[in-house]
């Protein structure tokens, strides 16, 4: 856009894009502040103000006005499934953000509606019933009236997953189905399966029957995964760190992201780790995974960041709060040898380890390899998630020169982790100021999709205030972090995870061109606000991978949704409510103004022809004009 006295000026080496008068929050102790910044080939030429961007400027160099707005360095999730979640996106409903159970059903009733044979209804992930104004799960009998003839699946954490009766006959359950190791098949007096299905602890037996669902093929994985790098701009996501995980097999899985960015068609930098996915048969795996690649293989767009989260199967403990922490049999013997294997071979990797008890005996056998000269070799480790750790592991991980990763899944599994192990246990859980007072790289993320939501702010919300979905406080303020620190455990330190601290993280010249313009200034909006925040425009590489509101239209575009009858092709992904904030007077208002625009506008393409006369929102009838 044109802008008073910046009329261009460079004849050589001039900017792609330049983006002034914003309220930039650099992380850099050299030049904390600024209000204008300046790209070339993707990387950062200037920071400062305009004048120091005016040379920068020629006659082919974009100028963006942030319009006073706040800017931050690009987001990074340091645990996200993003490849999983890429291929998966299109095809599920999300609950994310919606605020009541009444809601949720109207959207799955309508969802079933347009789901064409032999296709299911998933809502996988993003959701607590805490969020529900209800406080509870659907229950099988309103799965069986919203769609009776729709296979409909509705996982609820790592605890439970509710289906109607479609998806009992279609993932081909009955009254001789046996329980899972670690699961259970609820049956009514019967012995017939009732729809519930209960992680006891293990949630395999949720995964595995969400694996019997169609998936998608062909070119479709490619515009699925292209729309949720996408809705992760949406919320300022520049970077993720994908943490691998079950059922998403190496190498083809991955084949959809590789095949995206050698057509330079990502809008994220994705660095990957590598997940056996056989038990018995995981030091096989990351042998010939060794032979096949070395981390930091890749470019800046996507790089392999090394193995894990798990490493054998054996040592996971899984982490349903509804359920005891499990029992772990021997396992060291055959774990021993894979972290060996790596060590000896260069591989760096992150562990799943959600209680103190694990994260002990795991530490045991780096002690024993350290005492070799073995480990970690200048090889980066981390523990995830560690909601329990002690002090005194915490102590011995620094020794060993480890990191942490931890995500916000009591954001929606807090209520369960009090109910079980109670409000001091939950204060701690993890204890982020502890791992942070020690000098430990803390990388902040989600854990996204099949439990926590996508969204960062979410779970920077849940670092700064100890409060979850449901409103609860479960961390008192000696173990909450500042904003600065929250922001910096979702930039800096995410870029330290996977070797990239010099590059990425912070908004200097000579740095990757990653960037975000908020909808609020996040250094100043009230609390509960924070985790309404979206982004207005995101930069990748000096690219412009979201525009909304004043800057619609800049972005790249994207091919349609495609299944045509996708649920995100209806109801997109996050679902936005109004500001926290907010008045309740003020919001209702609001909401009031919204709905009767709404119709306003259904009506006006109805008169058009443009829309059927009969077409209604997701809403059930009660709330339509």
């Amino acid at each position: 856009m044109p802008v008073g006295g910046l009329s261009p000026r460079a004849t050589d080496n001039a900017a792609d894009l330049v983006v002034r008068n914003a309220r930039i929050h650099t992380s850099d102790p050299v030049r904390p502040q600024a209000e204008a910044i300046a790209m070339r080939a993707g990387v950062i030429t200037a920071v400062g103000d305009d004048n120091d961007v005016a040379p920068h400027i020629g006659p082919d160099t974009k100028v963006v006005d942030a319009l006073g707005r706040r800017m931050v360095p690009g987001l990074n999730d340091a645990h996200l499934h993003v490849i999983r979640g890429g291929l998966n996106y299109v095809l599920e409903l999300r609950w994310d953000g919606v605020p009541t159970l009444r809601q949720g059903l109207a959207m799955l009733r309508e969802q079933a509606a347009r789901t064409p044979k032999g296709q299911w209804v998933r809502v996988v992930g993003g959701w607590s019933a805490e969020q529900f104004a209800e406080r509870r799960l659907p229950t099988v009998a309103e799965l069986n009236a919203a769609a009776p003839d729709t296979p409909v699946f509705v996982l609820h954490l790592y605890q439970a997953a509710v289906l109607n009766r479609a998806a009992l006959k279609a993932a081909g359950f009955t009254r001789d189905t046996p329980d899972p190791k670690g699961g259970q098949i609820v049956r009514g007096r019967d012995g017939e399966p009732t729809g519930m299905l209960l992680a006891a602890p293990s949630a395999l037996i949720l995964y595995s029957t969400l694996a019997k669902a169609p998936v998608l093929e062909g070119e479709d994985k490619k515009t699925s995964t292209r729309h949720f790098l996408r809705e992760l701009n949406r919320f300022g996501l520049t970077s993720a760190i994908d943490a691998a995980g079950g059922f998403q097999n190496f190498p083809d899985n991955y084949s959809t992201v590789v095949e995206l960015a050698k057509a330079g068609q990502l809008s994220l930098r994705i660095a990957y780790h590598l997940f056996p996915q056989t038990a018995g048969q995981e030091i096989d795996d990351l042998t010939r995974w060794i032979e096949m690649a070395r981390p930091e293989d890749g470019d800046e767009w996507l790089r392999l960041n090394g193995a894990g989260e798990n490493l054998t199967w054996a040592a996971a403990d899984f982490e349903n709060f509804r359920e005891p922490r499990p029992q772990l049999a021997d396992y060291e013997a055959e774990f021993e040898k894979a972290v060996r294997l790596l060590m000896e071979n260069g591989w760096g990797f992150r562990l799943h380890a959600t209680y103190d008890e694990t994260i002990r005996r795991d530490l045991s056998v780096f002690e024993k390899l350290a005492a070799e000269g073995l480990f970690p070799a200048g090889n980066r480790w981390l523990f995830d998630h560690a909601e329990t750790v002690s002090a005194d592991s915490l102590d011995r991980i620094a020794a060993l020169g480890g990191a942490m990763s931890v995500q916000n899944r009591l954001s929606f599994q807090g209520e369960a982790f009090v109910s079980r192990y109670g409000p001091g246990a939950a204060a701690d859980a993890p204890p982020i100021r502890a791992m942070l007072e020690r000098g430990l790289t803390v990388g902040g993320g989600t854990d996204a999709t099949r439990v926590s939501t996508y969204n960062p702010w979410v779970a920077l919300h849940w670092l700064i205030t100890g409060r979850t979905v449901g409103d609860l406080v479960i961390r008192p303020p000696h173990n909450r972090v500042d904003r600065r620190t929250a922001l910096a455990m979702f930039t800096e330190a995410g870029a330290a995870l996977t070797g990239e601290e010099g590059v990425k993280g912070i908004l200097r010249p000579g740095f990757l061109g990653d960037l975000t313009v908020l909808s609020e200034d996040y250094f100043t909006v009230p609390e509960p606000d924070i985790a309404h925040i979206e982004s207005l425009l995101t930069v990748v590489g000096g690219r412009i991978v979201y525009a909304a509101g004043e800057y619609e239209g800049l972005d790249e575009e994207l091919p349609p949704v495609s299944p045509g009858w996708s649920p995100v092709a209806h109801f997109g992904g996050y679902q936005a409510t109004p500001r926290a904030g907010l008045s309740g007077a003020r919001q209702a208002e609001l909401l009031r103004q919204a709905v009767a625009e709404s119709e306003q506008h259904r009506q006006w393409r109805a008169r058009r022809d443009l829309a059927p006369e009969s077409a209604r929102t997701f809403f059930d009838p009660c709330f339509s004009l």
